[in-house]
């Protein structure tokens, strides 16, 4: 019989990642049992989030063979985000693809010419990056 408590503590990255985004819509819906798998289901606002959300899961268990997971994305591919006081691109890429180096594709996509010169209320698009 699984283990409901160690599964999700195995997952609670996966699931501290969801949680993370909570400010963009994301929510976890569901934790339980399916038969020997932990069932998560949850949504994510875009399919940025979406991607962050594998990254997470694979770290846990590249194999997954224990998660039975929903993970729904109610917006489209890309993230839009305004900039808040403290931002700047490194930091957006940090929390949006868990790489600051990736501020550089955040900066194409917005046509940003100095990625140190973004301002608060500033609305980005984040693209999906493979």
């Amino acid at each position: 019989m699984a283990d409901l408590d160690q599964l999700k503590q195995k997952y609670a990255g996966v699931i501290s990642t969801i949680e993370g985004f909570s400010d963009l819509g994301a929510n976890v819906e569901q934790v339980d049992l399916d038969g020997e798998k932990l069932h998560l289901k949850a949504t994510v606002p875009s399919t940025v989030v979406a991607n962050r959300t594998w990254d997470a899961i694979k770290e846990a268990d590249p194999t997954y063979s224990d998660l039975h997971h929903e993970i729904a994305t109610s917006g489209g591919a890309e993230q839009p985000y305004t900039v808040q006081s403290g931002d700047n691109l490194s930091k957006i890429a940090k929390r949006f693809y868990g790489d600051a180096n990736k501020y550089r594709d955040i900066a194409q996509a917005n046509g940003i010419d100095d990625p140190d010169k973004i301002k608060v209320g500033q609305d980005l698009s984040l693209p999906v990056i493979s």
